[in-house]
């Protein structure tokens, strides 16, 4: 039984867990220890992608010139490989491409959706991404390592293997899937035992016999409306003490021989310990992130190697900041929810970054969840401007709280461009500030760039300074507020909505439903007792920032 000793994110792996079901090499020379480093969608209107090490999609892309120009700009940039839709068209201009650019093709079987393709690519390469860490074994295997495990279950037992957890959904399968029946194809390619299947075999108690059973059980074919074939299995379950963490399911078109059922019921153990590692490692590897981006948001003297680690050394960087809006609740049990909820936003974000951004980072710290997203490294004139980078972030936040249906729930600051890691706790401080101004603003807007917003965050932290010393109004402001205290006047209304409107007058009294001509009265009464010179800029730039700091609306 042989382990492969390739990185888990390199092209061969790639190949060797999803070949033979999902993908073909149809052409190019393919270099097995080639690290993939993402997954990009490409798009014809957004050659900006980085593609250095990617693995590219070409989503609805056949014509084969097309393809070979892709493969050429491929090619320039260090792409690790080319996924099209099977049948791929391999003519001599692919082919003269292939040699020239060095970028195999794969084809996609059809049946196959990209979207689970995508993500079972993200699981595999998914493992390494908090950095360096020294790789352990379980049972030989590579700790984690299910795809492994269930290549040499399969092995053992001679038939196709899938491991499954309690939902039926598929976590790991073997290859040779092409020899089990349409009801596995259908299974592996949907990572999740159909609808269909499951019932059938809950209505026949499979499901009950299987978690009472220490042994194997045997499994008769299920029925089909098609005509298709259908194979018996063989399954197990898959225990830690007393809990069932999931099954391991065998396409098999006979019984299995005493000494492979044995074999089989030897691996249910080796297996449940790799389901372990795998969830408690999702637990510490959460853990780990949010210390390096934690570290990293701060500064200090390990913020250099956390930097590194995270991947993000070498790039330009900015820092967005999100909250939901808080609601007071009584409920005890409201922040535990507040907690999970951030830890939900935190992992759909951090998915959504992963397919715009090559490199990012995303953790809940506290009760904000912050995002760490490396820019493309300077190029000369086909660098991003610092705005466009911040503003591109921006329009990445506001597009995931659209997909997230949480626009009125959740607030983002957008921080500014930090040149090297040294920078990056500015650009959080500045996205803390945008956020706070875009929590206390009554705009729809969910999203605020602090390029935008740096003059209402002074504002917001001038007022803090003000009530932490107990500032009070003074000069002619102070002299209104008495007036309308003791006459009931509305003088510093009226004030307040003329330097709203610049002067105007019209506007200014359509806004307190005054008659013009009252309001030029007024106008004149508070300019006579405030003592205040409506001509002089500076006498009205006093005025406005005492009645925000000092004297807000009521």
């Amino acid at each position: 039984m042989s382990v492969t000793t390739r990185p888990r994110a390199s092209l061969g792996r790639v190949i060797e867990d999803l070949g033979t079901t999902l993908l073909e090499v149809v052409s190019g020379a393919v270099d097995d220890d080639a690290v993939i480093e993402t997954v990009v969608i490409h798009d014809v209107l957004d050659d900006a992608m980085p593609m250095r090490g990617a693995l590219v999609l070409g989503v609805g892309l056949s014509d084969p010139h097309e393809v070979a120009q892709l493969r050429e700009t491929l090619g320039r940039q260090g792409a690790a490989a080319l996924v099209l839709r099977a049948p791929v068209r391999t003519d001599p201009v692919l082919r003269e491409a292939a040699t020239a650019a060095g970028v195999p093709v794969l084809a996609l079987t059809r049946g196959a959706s990209w979207a689970q393709l995508t993500a079972m690519l993200r699981s595999l390469i998914a493992e390494g991404d908090v950095g360096d860490q020294a790789a352990t074994t379980l049972g030989g295997m590579p700790s984690g390592d299910l795809f492994a495990l269930a290549n040499a279950i399969a092995t053992l037992l001679n038939a196709p293997v899938t491991i499954e957890d309690r939902s039926s959904r598929v976590v790991a399968f073997s290859g040779r899937q092409d020899e089990a029946d349409p009801a596995r194809i259908e299974t592996v390619l949907g990572r999740q035992v159909p609808e269909r299947f499951a019932r059938q075999l809950e209505e026949r108690g499979v499901f009950q016999e299987l978690y009472r059973s220490e042994d194997p059980i045997h499994v008769g074919p299920v029925e089909t409306t098609d005509g298709l074939p259908s194979y018996p299995r063989v399954a197990l379950a898959v225990r830690a003490g007393d809990e069932i963490l999931g099954s391991i399911w065998a396409a098999v078109q006979e019984p299995l021989a005493p000494d492979r059922a044995r074999a089989l019921k030897d691996s249910a153990g080796l297996v449940a310990l790799h389901m372990l590692r795998l969830r408690a490692g999702a637990d510490v590897e959460r853990r780990l992130r949010a210390d390096l981006l934690a570290t990293i948001l701060e500064g200090g003297p390990g913020a250099a190697d956390a930097v590194s680690r995270l991947r993000l050394d070498d790039h330009r960087c900015v820092v967005l900041a999100l909250s939901a809006v808080e609601e007071p609740d009584d409920d005890p049990s409201a922040g535990a929810r507040s907690i999970a909820e951030r830890h939900r936003v935190a992992d759909a974000f951090a998915v959504h970054l992963g397919a715009v951004y090559l490199r990012s980072a995303v953790a809940p710290i506290g009760d904000t969840v912050y995002a760490v997203v490396a820019l493309r490294p300077e190029t000369g004139e086909a660098e991003d401007t610092a705005s466009d980078a911040d503003a591109r972030a921006a329009r990445v936040a506001t597009d995931f709280l659209g997909r997230l249906g949480a626009a009125g729930d959740i607030r983002v600051g957008v921080g500014t461009v930090a040149h090297d890691a040294a920078g990056i706790p500015s650009s959080r401080a500045n996205a803390d500030r945008a956020l706070r101004v875009v929590r206390q603003a009554s705009s729809a807007e969910p999203v605020a760039l602090f390029t935008a917003v740096q003059m209402e965050a002074l504002l917001v932290e001038l007022g803090d300074l003000v009530r932490a010393r107990g500032d009070q109004p003074t000069g002619p402001v102070a002299r209104l507020l008495a007036q309308d205290r003791e006459r009931g006047t509305h003088l510093v209304e009226t004030l307040r909505a003329w330097l709203d409107a610049f002067g105007d007058v019209a506007e200014a009294s359509a806004r307190v439903y005054t008659h013009p001509n009252t309001f030029r009265y007024r106008l004149r009464r508070l300019a006579e007792i405030g003592g205040i010179d409506l001509s002089d800029p500076d006498a009205r730039f006093s005025a406005m920032v005492q009645l925000r700091l000092l004297a807000p609306e009521s």
